[in-house]
């Protein structure tokens, strides 16, 4: 089943859950993968994330249309050699043909800010999903 939201046609590079099951959806990452990416940040700081959390711009994070909350994704960018760790706290991004948006502070330093949007190598860290303590993982609604 696909994540049926209009205008994502084609976000995900996998089979997405629906989004009533999308926490503990099958879509991992189980090898290195090229994506499309573009970053979010001031017009959303504080703002709450799909996974219930504040977004905040300086936090290493990123939305992605159906990786479970919490995944660990490295990142790197080919053209600038810079690589970052973030993770998995929102849904998005909602421009078809981009695959993962990062925030302002993973953009800068994986050095894709500039450009604004990249093609990204991402490879999984570890498959059970990391959340912080104050806001643990809960289900897409």
């Amino acid at each position: 089943m696909r994540l049926l939201v209009p205008g994502l046609v084609g976000l995900c590079l996998w089979a997405c859950p629906s989004a009533a099951d999308a926490a503990g959806s099958d879509c991992p990452i189980k090898q290195p993968v090229e994506m499309t990416a573009s970053w979010y940040g001031p017009g959303h700081h504080g703002r709450p994330t799909a996974s219930g959390e504040r977004f905040d711009r300086s936090a290493l994070t990123a939305a992605h249309a159906c990786l479970p909350f919490g995944t660990l994704l490295d990142v790197s960018d080919p053209v600038t050699g810079r690589s970052v760790r973030i993770r998995v706290n929102d849904r998005g991004p909602f421009i078809p043909g981009r695959h993962l948006d990062l925030s302002e502070a993973a953009a800068n330093l994986v050095g894709l800010s500039a450009r604004g949007v990249g093609r990204l190598r991402v490879t999984p860290v570890i498959s059970r999903p990391v959340c912080p303590v104050e806001r643990p993982c809960i289900a897409a609604r």
